[in-house]
């Protein structure tokens, strides 16, 4: 018996209409009434009485319909049980730190939930080197920046991450609008080198006159401890530096040119593991879920990383002029306010 004919059935039973069925099904009303008919032959019953606008359950019908709803429901839980056991085993995920410092945690609880068979091993490195694994298998799948020419790899984009120069306020730096060329008046403190941004940032610098020193850093997390601490200005996804911009041990610097947004990519093998085409695309669900709602729940973060020279200028001057019309023509002299005596205990 063809479940796909018991699946018709059931959903007929609930409709009552062949185009909505069909439409249902993403299959024709032809086809509908072919799948109706065939059981029909074979049970030696008439299921359906139908008229020019629906199909009611005749009583043999009716009978019928709880044993094909329970029919339905097992294949259905006897499919999703198979699928879970052949995702058990180990899928090996390289993923780079800017990631893992974002919305990483998000995608392995996803993956806990969805897949709790299977087994992780995560390796985070460099894009240059994640992408040497996944060509040497060893690993299978990689989250990173860069896609991988071939027919032997399959690129699905992720998102991007805004990047923006970042400093510890201590430098003074913030509030201002700057070049590059200013910065250069500081240490620099870069992602890996042979990484995109390394290279923008080679490229940015190439052009001013003052040298500046470039420190390649490989781990995220003592880049952002550095600037924090003083030691340099960086060029970091806002993304992964959100709770230092809010305690303001960071700052979001105004510099022209704007820094290029980096482009995230989940790449995998086109004849590997049928499970890592499947988790890079929760991994797209994720990133972009995660990069919405960062939008949504930081507006203050968006709108210093959108604000323009242009638009600082503007709001200083509106508030200047806000303070001025505040400001009464005359004022009480406060020397009265300062010479109270304090009071004695």
């Amino acid at each position: 018996m063809n479940i796909r004919f018991l699946e018709t059935f059931v959903w007929l039973a609930k409709l009552e209409n062949f185009r909505l069925t069909a439409e249902k099904l993403h299959t024709t009303q032809a086809a509908v009434s072919s799948r109706i008919a065939s059981l029909e032959e074979a049970f030696d019953v008439r299921l359906f009485d139908r008229n020019t606008r629906s199909a009611t359950l005749t009583p043999a019908g009716r009978r019928m319909l709880a044993y094909a709803e329970r029919i339905v429901r097992l294949d259905g839980e006897m499919r999703r049980d198979i699928d879970a056991a052949s995702d058990a085993g180990l899928i090996r995920i390289g993923v780079i730190e800017s990631i893992v410092h974002s919305w990483f945690p998000a995608l392995m609880a996803q993956l806990r939930e969805r897949y709790p068979r299977l087994d992780v091993e995560i390796t985070s490195d460099t894009t240059l080197h994640l992408i040497r694994l996944l060509s040497t298998d060893g690993v299978d799948l990689i989250l990173q920046t860069d896609p991988v020419p071939g027919p032997d790899f399959t690129n699905l984009p992720l998102c991007e991450f805004p990047v923006r120069w970042a400093a510890s306020p201590r430098l003074g730096l913030g509030g201002q609008p700057l070049d590059v060329a200013r910065l250069a008046g500081f240490p620099i403190i870069s992602f890996s080198r042979h990484s995109g941004p390394h290279a923008t940032i080679e490229r940015l610098f190439a052009a001013v006159e003052r040298p500046a020193s470039i420190n390649c850093i490989t781990s995220v997390a003592a880049m952002i401890r550095l600037v924090a601490d003083g030691l340099g200005v960086a060029a970091l996804p806002p993304a992964i530096i959100g709770r230092e911009l809010q305690e303001g041990t960071l700052e979001l610097l105004d510099v022209e040119p704007e820094f290029p947004a980096l482009p995230l990519v989940a790449t995998y093998r086109s004849q590997g593991l049928p499970v890592a085409a499947r988790i890079a695309e929760l991994a797209s669900e994720v990133a972009r879920a995660m990069a919405a709602a960062a939008n949504l729940a930081s507006p203050a973060v968006a709108d210093r990383a959108e604000a323009t020279p242009a638009r600082r200028a503007t709001e200083a001057k509106n508030s200047t002029s806000a303070k001025a019309k505040r400001t009464p023509k005359t004022t009480a002299p406060a020397a009265p306010t300062a010479k109270r005596r304090p009071r004695r205990s």
